[in-house]
């Protein structure tokens, strides 16, 4: 469990030396665990997770945060359940209490963090799904899981950067790290966890 390789490499800096699956394993949970830590220890009102933005007309932190959250979700439950694995990040289920209410965003957040943590560990890194997309024009696409793993922690990231900005506004103080995706964070040779990969 990835949880584990976190304890027992607490700067990351073996993580290297781990397969391809759990290096994205550890990726996945440290950007969602950013999240969890944004619900638990920063955002202090619900209203945080509803205000809605003056420069990104519609959004709100809270949208943004299940946003991110249903892509491993949606993920996840596919390569859980029985071939063929066929799935679409279209099929979301927008206005969710995630969205307005910080105890339902923790829950839902541990929650994929914990199926993460159950599903990756046995899964094959090169399983062929099928991705259907609205793009706007319907798009089936042949991915494999590591492919979408790896998009579903960079997409939550440019997710959380739009919260960064949310956050600004409301002068909410963020981590360092937290909207920037790893190979910025590796490229400025950040100490954050994400950035101590070589490339």
């Amino acid at each position: 469990m990835v949880t584990e390789v976190v304890s027992s490499h607490p700067n990351g800096s073996d993580i290297a030396s781990l397969s391809p699956l759990i290096q994205l394993q550890f990726v996945s949970t440290t950007v969602l665990q950013q999240a969890l830590d944004l619900v638990e220890n920063i955002l202090t009102s619900d209203d945080q997770l509803t205000a809605q933005s003056k420069f990104l007309p519609g959004s709100t932190i809270g949208k943004h945060l299940r946003h991110a959250r249903d892509h491993f979700a949606l993920l996840i439950e596919c390569v859980s359940g029985p071939a063929p694995y066929i799935f679409s990040y279209d099929t979301r289920i927008r206005n969710t209490p995630m969205e307005n209410n910080l105890s339902e965003a923790r829950e839902a957040l541990k929650q994929v963090i914990s199926r993460v943590g159950e599903v990756v560990p046995t899964a094959n890194l090169d399983l062929p799904l099928t991705l259907n997309a609205v793009t706007p024009f319907m798009q089936t696409f042949e991915t494999t899981f590591g492919r979408e793993l790896w998009f579903a922690g960079l997409h939550a990231v440019h997710h959380w950067s739009m919260v960064r900005v949310i956050a600004g506004e409301l002068d909410i103080k963020l981590n360092d790290d937290f909207g920037f995706a790893p190979s910025t964070l590796v490229y400025k040779g950040s100490e954050a966890l994400l950035g101590k990969a070589k490339i």
